[in-house]
Order: C-alpha cells, then sequence, then structure tokens
C-alpha cells in the first residue's frame, strides 16, 4: 500500500493542485517501512493524478483540494484524505490508525476571496451518491468482499425514511458506473455493493454516518452583500456555486439575507439524514 501525502518542507501542503511535492510513504501490516519525497513536475490538478497513479498510490492525504481534482483522483482508483494539515508523518500515522477523516472537496471557504460562480438553479450528486460526495477515508477499515477493486454498474432507487423517493436510476434508464471501494459513493452503498452477486436486489437502510455525513455548523456562514458580486439578485432557497481564494468552486444554498448580509450553507443537502435503497447488481468488470 502506498499513500502520497502533498508535502512542503515537513508539513502537509495546503493546495493540492499547486503542490510541487509528495511524499509517499509505503506501508506493510499498518506499518510505515520507507518513504520518499517526489516532484510534481509542474502537473496541473487533473494530470496529477495520472501521476500519483503511476506510482501505485492508493491513498492522498492533503489539505485544500477541488472538486475536479477529487473526481480525478476517485476515476484513478485514488481514495481522498482532504482537510488534512500539520506534519505529514503524523497525519499518515493518524490515517493507519483510522483517526483521520477526510472533509471532502474543501478549500476553505470562511477566509477572503468569495465571488459568486455559475448561478445553478440546482446542485445534486448524480446518481445521488456519486461523484465523490461523502467519499473518500471516513475512518474506517477499508472493504473487503468479491467486488472491491472491480468497476460495478448498478440499478437503484432511493428513498426517505417517509418513503418519499429523491433518487433513482431505473427513472434515468441507465445503470450507474463506479469503482468499488474506491471512495466514489457514499460509505453505505459502496459497502452494501462490495458482496453483492450480479441479479441479486438488496435493500439498505443507513445511517447518516454510512452516508452524508452530519451537518456542520461551521459550514453554514454569513458575509457582507458588499463582499459577492451579484448577491443582491440571490434568493433564499436557491443553490448555487462560490469559489473560493483558490478560484475553485463548492456548492451552497442561500438560507438568509438580512440587513447588508447573506447567509450560506454549504452542508450536503443530505446531511444528517437516513437513507434508504434498494439495490440491483447489473455487471462486474475488472478495471
Amino acid at each position: 500500500m502506498k499513500i502520497a501525502v502533498t508535502y512542503d518542507n515537513g508539513n502537509i501542503f495546503q493546495h493540492f493542485g499547486k503542490t510541487e511535492f509528495f511524499k509517499v510513504y509505503e506501508v506493510e501490516e499498518g506499518k510505515v517501512i520507507s518513504s520518499e519525497v517526489i516532484g510534481s513536475n509542474g502537473s496541473g490538478h487533473g494530470a496529477l493524478a495520472g501521476l500519483l497513479a503511476g506510482q501505485s498510490v492508493d491513498v492522498v492525504i492533503c489539505g485544500g483540494i477541488g472538486g475536479g481534482a477529487q473526481a480525478a483522483l476517485a476515476e484513478a482508483g485514488i481514495e481522498l484524505c482532504a482537510g488534512a494539515q500539520g506534519d505529514a508523518d503524523q497525519a499518515v500515522e493518524a490515517y493507519l490508525k483510522g483517526e483521520l477523516v477526510s472533509s471532502g472537496a474543501n478549500c476553505d471557504h470562511h477566509g477572503e476571496g468569495h465571488s459568486c460562480g455559475h448561478h445553478e438553479e440546482e446542485h445534486s450528486c448524480e446518481g445521488g451518491c456519486s461523484g465523490g460526495c461523502g467519499g473518500g477515508c471516513q475512518a474506517q477499515p477499508p472493504l473487503i468482499g468479491r467486488n472491491v477493486g472491480k468497476i460495478c454498474r448498478t440499478h437503484y432507487r432511493g428513498t426517505f425514511n417517509d418513503g418519499a423517493q429523491f433518487d433513482s436510476s431505473y427513472d434515468r434508464g441507465e445503470p450507474l458506473e463506479f469503482v468499488c471501494g474506491a471512495g466514489q459513493m457514499i460509505r453505505g452503498f459502496d459497502a452494501a455493493v462490495a458482496d453483492m452477486e450480479v441479479g441479486q436486489v438488496i435493500d439498505v437502510h443507513l445511517m447518516p454516518e454510512e452516508a452524508y455525513g452530519f451537518a456542520d455548523p461551521a459550514a453554514v456562514f454569513t458575509i457582507e452583500r458588499a463582499q459577492l458580486p451579484g448577491a443582491e439578485g440571490l434568493e433564499v432557497g436557491q443553490q448555487v456555486y462560490l469559489s473560493n481564494q483558490y478560484g475553485q468552486p463548492f456548492p451552497v444554498k442561500v438560507t438568509a439575507k438580512e440587513g447588508t448580509t447573506i447567509t450560506f450553507d454549504a452542508n450536503h443537502e443530505m446531511a444528517g439524514k437516513e437513507l434508504n435503497f434498494r439495490i440491483e447488481l447489473v455487471e462486474v468488470k475488472d478495471k
């Protein structure tokens, strides 16, 4: 197993796409047996995923990372632990102990540099639970099962506890495709598929910690409208994209407009919710 950390003089470099170095750790039986520092060769966000895949890296630990880079890592089958900071060696030890929790595509949106991005009317992860939302390491052991590491195609229907449907691949007429165990899906969905047989249909009930986690009060923030061009045209309840100081977009919902301020909630819309899935495994193939 190999773990790569964005690296700067002993610490975790805080911007994945601009890191000049990675420290790559070789791990056996839960222990670091060797490490080396490699250059990024000036690669950009997407190319870095290819660079790490070429080094047979299994896990990336970093600070800030945007959604595009996260998707590229997921496509390469590399697990992501974002939002880490401090000493690189200590972060790896924490990961190996199951104490490091990923915050996902997280670049600090509480700092300066807000700007309103494309004013999309709606943001949802395709398939209801793919695209890396809630993926990455969650301080849990690796998944075990016949389908882990393989490309799985599933049909599914997702409902809340009251029976209301929030998503369905059947309605779209196309199964959802993902690499099982690569962090592309929420943990509970991944775990359910890990040992299924082709043609099998199962029903699963996921608690928030197995799905999109619990809402984080720190992800609700208020800023002066004057700091955000286009804020006057936003309405409460509208879902839009903002960009942080690195120019990386992240989705938020407008929750309040009072006086000269506007309040946003960057929590996932499914945070804190129990979810139910009926899953049908349609096909499994090697990567």
